[in-house]
């Protein structure tokens, strides 16, 4: 592979990495609005509110694998 294939990689690469760090964002913004779980919950249930995010989180790593990463 040449240098300007690697690079090429390289930039596709990080595109694809953006594109999914930023969709992972927005589904766990969203699912966790939608599941109610909050600052105020973080705030009296902390253990409640890692539990339900640790949950949204594989659901939306989930969504992200399956429309940008294996796709």
């Amino acid at each position: 592979m040449n240098g300007k294939a690697i690079g090429k990689l390289n930039r596709y690469l990080a595109d694809i990495n953006q594109q999914a760090q930023e969709r992972m964002c927005l589904l766990v913004t969203q699912m966790a609005k939608q599941e109610k779980v909050t600052e105020q919950l973080k705030a009296e249930s902390p253990m409640l509110w890692v539990g339900k995010m640790n949950v949204i989180q594989a659901g939306a790593r989930e969504i992200v694998n399956d429309e940008i990463i294996y796709s």
